[in-house]
């Protein structure tokens, strides 16, 4: 007996211009959200997932008749009955992605009615199905699986969303992280704080009246025991970060010093740069600074730099409070590659030197400035002989002897003698952090200790199990302090290593982690630990606890979070039957394993004893990860075939284990485009769809989502695109049929038109459309919805053919716009030579097979011919006088670019007024407008795809403007 699976309402609709909204404010959050709890790379938003996962399980307005109908059309009321329908179910979305709204209960409690009354209907239909006891109680709702949680957005939202959440990875870190967010919370909620009162706050603090619900009691004493591991660590290694006093000697020479003569300053940070000996014999005893900037600070009034100042054979740094010159700029490093030069004789000092220097553990460090808290702003202090020593006394009694991964793309300090992560930090920055780390396993002791004076849960029965068999009672409470002391400790190494450089922008130290990757600096911030407002263990605390409390609702929701191999099954009972949605490797992308060994040796130092099978390996298992890395696996095309062989079997085990009522959501965010004339293609792109394919599912409708910043530092000098994918799959027929390539091209050709009107206009006003930005991605859905219903699409030869050439066939159609015989001269043109000349000849060629002239052209306005040369129009050379009804030649090309330029000149209202009397163009203008920027972001041309996208997405604003009758007038005076 089938089971019935109504179609949800992300197979026909979303709300997506403000889901991404939603998306690119939250990613300029960083206080209060969830990420805070410890860093991952490539999280996703979580207005998306929230917004997926609502989408996912709702059921389209449309979905009785699609049951009752199947292949009807159905009538216009019946359309608009759905279109309302769905438009407040938009509503909902358009609040809960909201970043204010996410954690009102108001709002979440209309988005959990819809997902449960969605659930019961779904029951009700199934009610008689054999497996009805199994799959469909009315009163329990299905819970979700993310088979690949990484940073754990979809399954915290998914807790968030009222449903039970099981999230599994390979990764320990990750596994870890999601612990933290989803599995720990809910265990301690509503308990209030057992610690010890901090120095100076009342007794009120721990009243029995206090709000301690959800996990703020947790919270407070994350705060608290942090409070003490930070004064046991300023007891054992404070003597290593001395303040520093303002000297009169100092203030004799600055001006600005006066006023702290006397005073101790908090030193923020150390600022070091890198040395080698020199290449010049003359100066070979001496060790030169390797330095790629000599500033400090670029703030306005108080500019600030490192002038070397020379003496014979040596040297040393000051400080200088003043606009820096232009050579400060450029410290020690020479305009040509990464050479250097010698402070001393001006010798170039090459790269091949410097790395040999580095693997012979040559390469030194002489501090360059010190980085102070003053009163108001930043003090810049010249180095000191004590300050030097002082960070010279550290002597670390152990290191992480974890090889880094010999991967040239993503780890690029091996080739100067950096090749364990222990030679990624000072001695003194070693000495922290396992101090630090080890501090963290005495505080569980004293959690435990305390929680078992406090009695803190009396109803527990015997024996006192720990979190990692399930426990709730006092060592399952230290466990879970220790677990969130750790992420702080552990988040403290990533402000704490020889690769944080100075961010003078904002005056403060910079992460390791700028990238994704383990990059190479020659000069770096050495931050204060204990102390200061940037980087030190107290910060990252108060970021742990303000990341804990980040998700105060839904605690009473199950979290679960598993070690699994996502492509090994059989799979864990506990995630059998669950809706999935997932966000898996892309492809060559991230080498999450090698990256997150950075952080496993810091987190398996302080937990070994609170999870010992999650850290039962020196590293982070890499063999079996599913990312196509060619270092690992013996070479590029070894590499994809490990991927693609991985990640088939991995959707194939989810897609059996999938709850079968439910469509299953994947993400994929493409990292590069290859551009080709077919359209847009990509080789991690190609290779997932094949996987999805090979796993047996169907794709029933793609999303494209604004998830990535555009300005992250993985997107510059890349040809990243803008969104990621949403892919929504069911189970492909068992019976399905094959097809030839013909019949393929038949059904394109019937299906994409409608689908292309769809997102260039809106479904029956239910939804914003797509911008072009996003539309050959958009359109892979309806295509590849075509394409992976059948068992195979046979090429003439009896071939099967593969995602790519579908991918390409899909692509094209893009393509086969219709548009008058002037603007397909222009069309053309503009592909071969854009707004540049191009020879008469040339032109009259291509005009006659397009059946108009040259001569004609140049009348109607949209190029300029003369000399034997012939040159299109941009937008700026149109004239601002243009009058539509009295223009007797008015090609579709010059109308558009005439809307442009009213646009950007005078705004919707102009455009409007113009839109408003080209009866009869408006869609041939739009379709020339999508044409025109898929042609500029293959080519590159980004100013000139963005005016195109400009105005697309401002197209509704126009419409909207056009209508209005005062809008209507004669165009003459519009632009006076």
């Amino acid at each position: 007996m089938p089971i019935k699976t109504p179609k949800k309402l992300i197979e026909v609709a979303l709300p997506l211009d403000a889901i991404n909204a939603a998306c690119a404010r939250e990613k300029s959050i960083r206080r209060g959200h969830p990420s805070t709890l410890h860093l991952w790379w490539a999280r996703r938003p979580l207005a998306a997932a929230r917004a997926v996962i609502f989408a996912q399980m709702v059921n389209d307005p449309s979905w009785k008749w699609e049951l009752e109908n199947p292949g009807a059309i159905p009538p216009g009321n019946l359309k608009a009955s759905w279109a309302a329908s769905r438009k407040r179910l938009f509503k909902i979305i358009e609040e809960m992605v909201l970043w204010e709204n996410s954690n009102n209960e108001i709002v979440l409690d209309k988005a959990r009615a819809e997902i449960r009354r969605s659930w019961r209907e779904v029951c009700e239909l199934n009610i008689d199905h054999p497996q009805a006891g199994e799959l469909f109680d009315p009163e329990t709702l299905p819970g979700l699986h993310d088979p690949f949680a990484g940073g754990g957005a979809i399954p915290l939202e998914a807790q968030r969303l009222g449903l039970a959440a099981y999230a599994s990875d390979l990764n320990p870190v990750a596994v870890l992280i999601n612990k933290a967010m989803i599995e720990i919370p809910p265990k301690f909620s509503g308990r209030p704080p057992i610690g010890p009162l901090l120095p100076g706050e009342g007794r009120q603090t721990s009243m029995a009246g206090k709000d301690w619900s959800g996990a703020k009691g947790l919270a407070e004493d994350v705060r608290r025991y942090g409070h003490w591991l930070l004064k046991e660590a300023e007891k054992r290694i404070g003597h290593l970060y001395p303040t520093i006093e303002v000297t009169a000697s100092m203030a004799s020479e600055r001006e600005d010093l006066r006023p702290l003569v006397g005073k101790q300053l908090t030193v923020i940070a150390w600022l070091w740069a890198r040395t080698v000996k020199s290449p010049n014999p003359v100066f070979s005893h001496v060790e030169v600074p390797l330095a790629s900037s000599f500033v400090l600070s670029i703030k306005e009034g108080k500019e600030a730099y490192v002038k070397p100042v020379i003496a014979g054979d040596s040297y040393r740094f000051t400080v200088q409070v003043e606009p820096p010159p232009e050579a400060a700029k450029a410290g020690t490093k020479l305009s040509r590659g990464a050479n250097f030069r010698c402070l001393l004789s001006n010798a170039a000092i090459e790269p091949q030197y410097i790395k040999a220097e580095g693997v012979a553990g040559r390469m030194g460090q002489r501090l360059m400035a010190i980085v102070a808290e003053g009163q108001r702003s930043r003090v810049y202090l010249s180095p000191t002989a004590e300050q030097e020593a002082i960070a010279h006394q550290a002597q670390p009694q152990w290191r992480p002897d974890t090889p880094l991964p010999d991967d040239p793309r993503n780890f690029w300090t091996l080739n100067y003698g950096l090749n364990k992560f222990g030679d990624l930090f000072t001695p003194r920055q070693l000495l922290a952090l396992t101090t630090l780390s080890d501090l963290v396993v005495e505080v569980r002791e004293k959690v435990k200790t305390d929680a078992m004076c406090a009695l803190l849960d009396q109803a527990q029965s015997s024996p006192d199990a720990p979190l990692d068999q399930g426990g709730t009672g006092p060592t399952a409470y230290a466990d879970a302090v220790a677990v969130y002391l750790a992420f702080a400790a552990s988040k403290t190494s990533n402000r704490a290593s020889t690769l944080c450089t100075y961010k003078i922008g904002v005056e403060c130290p910079g992460d390791t982690f700028g990238r994704q990757a383990i990059p190479m600096s020659w000069d770096y911030a050495e931050a204060n630990t204990l102390g200061g407002p940037s980087g030190s263990f107290q910060s990252m605390v108060d970021n742990t606890v303000a990341g804990l409390l980040s998700n105060n609702t839904s605690l009473g929701a199950i979290g679960c979070a598993l070690q699994l191999d996502a492509a090994s099954p059989p799979i864990s009972a506990q995630v059998i039957n669950k809706v999935i949605s997932t966000d898996p490797p892309y492809y060559d992308n991230i080498s999450y394993a090698d990256l997150s060994d950075f952080f496993y040796v810091w987190l398996r130092r302080a937990l070994k004893l609170v999870f010992p099978s999650l850290f039962s390996t020196m590293a982070v298992p890499k063999a079996e990860e599913l990312v196509a890395s060619p270092y690992r696996h013996g070479g590029k095309d070894q590499a994809e075939v490990f991927f693609l062989n991985g990640m088939t079997r991995a959707i194939h085990t989810l897609a059996h284990s999938a709850h079968p009522a439910f469509p299953v959501t994947i993400y994929y965010a493409f990292k590069a485009a290859e551009t080709k004339e077919v359209g847009t293609a990509s080789t991690g792109w190609e290779t997932f769809l094949e996987a999805v394919l090979h796993a047996g599912f169907a794709l029933t409708g793609t999303w494209p989502m604004r998830t990535e910043r555009e300005n992250r530092k993985i997107n510059q000098g890349t040809n990243a695109l803008a969104s990621s994918i949403v892919l929504v799959c069911r189970q492909r027929l068992a019976d399905a049929a094959t097809i030839s390539r013909r019949q393929f091209q038949r059904e394109l050709n019937a299906i994409l038109p409608e689908a292309l009107d769809e997102m260039t206009r809106g479904a029956e006003g239910d939804h914003s459309p797509v911008a072009p930005v996003d539309l050959s991605q958009a359109i892979i859905g309806p295509g590849m919805a075509v394409f992976s219903k059948y068992a195979a699409v046979l090429e003439a030869d009896g071939s099967t053919m593969g995602v790519k050439t579908a991918l390409q066939l899909i692509n094209r159609f893009l393509a086969e716009d219709d548009f008058d015989a002037d603007s397909q001269f222009c069309l053309h043109w503009f592909e071969q030579h854009g707004w540049s000349e191009g020879n008469f000849g040339e032109a009259d060629v291509l005009a006659r097979s397009k059946s108009t002239s040259v001569s004609g052209l140049n009348e109607s306005g949209v190029l300029f011919s003369g000399g034997g040369k012939v040159q299109l129009r941009k937008w700026t050379d149109y004239p601002t006088d243009w009058d539509p009804t009295t223009d007797i030649r008015l090609p579709i090309w010059e109308a558009l670019h005439q809307l442009i330029r009213a646009l950007k000149q005078s705004g919707e209202a102009a455009a409007g007024a113009l839109l408003g009397v080209l009866t009869g163009k408006t869609e041939a203008i739009r379709q020339l407008a999508y044409r025109l920027y898929t042609l500029c972001e293959r080519q590159g041309w980004a100013e000139d795809a963005r005016a195109y996208n400009e105005l697309i997405t401002s197209w509704s604003g126009i419409e909207a403007a056009a209508a209005m009758p005062e809008t209507i007038t004669p165009q003459l005076n519009l632009f006076d």
